[in-house]
């Protein structure tokens, strides 16, 4: 797998770790949602994973594929374009549902490097 690849691989993982490491620890919507830093660190690292999507798509569009990349770019594309249309709820449920999903997925993909 190519270098610049690895790269932004990496970003992802490291972007999803930070988020989780960023949420208060009983993991409450109500906190997360009084806590504008907590928000904005969390938003900043999907915008990051949004990115590195971005470019492992550009960069090789068939050597390797993540589910739902469309998806992620298109949230990080709203994130920076059209903030102030984005939900805590939206969010919220990206952390939880789809996160761990493409945590699991890059660590998969990080593994043939």
């Amino acid at each position: 797998m190519d270098r610049k690849i690895g790269t932004w691989l990496e970003d992802i993982s490291r972007s999803i770790d930070e988020i989780f490491e960023f949420l208060p620890e009983k993991r409450n919507f109500f906190e997360y949602q009084k806590d504008l830093k907590t928000k904005k660190a969390v938003e900043r690292n999907i915008e990051i994973i949004g990115e590195a999507v971005n470019r492992i798509s550009k960069y090789s569009e068939t050597t390797l594929e993540i589910n739902n990349a469309k998806k992620i770019i298109g949230t990080r594309n709203r994130i920076v374009h059209d903030y102030e249309n984005i939900s805590d709820e939206v969010i919220w449920t990206i952390i939880h549902k789809e996160l761990p999903l493409l945590k699991i997925e890059v660590a998969k993909h990080l593994k043939h490097i």
